[in-house]
């Protein structure tokens, strides 16, 4: 019975919960607080996933982590955060 009893404890903490308070910060959008997937540089000099700057800016011209104008709406892919992210997922 302890046996089971710990398999469906380590069931219950193995979900993506328990996956999400792994990922460093750095490698978390700062507007989902979730993994980035497409890494992109907005102006304001932050990185943030592609998608969810791209519907911030639909709504607003400033920079999500300052609140500031920001100087262009132009994103840049940041090539060498998604090459690390995409190295520390492989070694987990």
């Amino acid at each position: 019975a302890e046996t089971e009893a710990a398999e469906e404890g380590e069931a219950a903490g193995s979900g993506e919960a328990a996956e999400h308070e792994e990922v460093p910060d750095e490698y978390t959008c700062p507007i989902t607080h979730e993994l980035m997937t497409d890494p992109v540089l907005a102006t304001d000099g932050h990185t943030y996933e592609r998608t969810a700057i791209e519907r911030w800016l639909q709504r607003r011209a400033t920079s999500p982590k300052s609140g500031l104008a920001l100087e262009s709406t132009m994103l840049f892919p940041n090539h060498i955060l998604r090459r690390i992210i995409l190295e520390w997922k492989e070694m987990r």
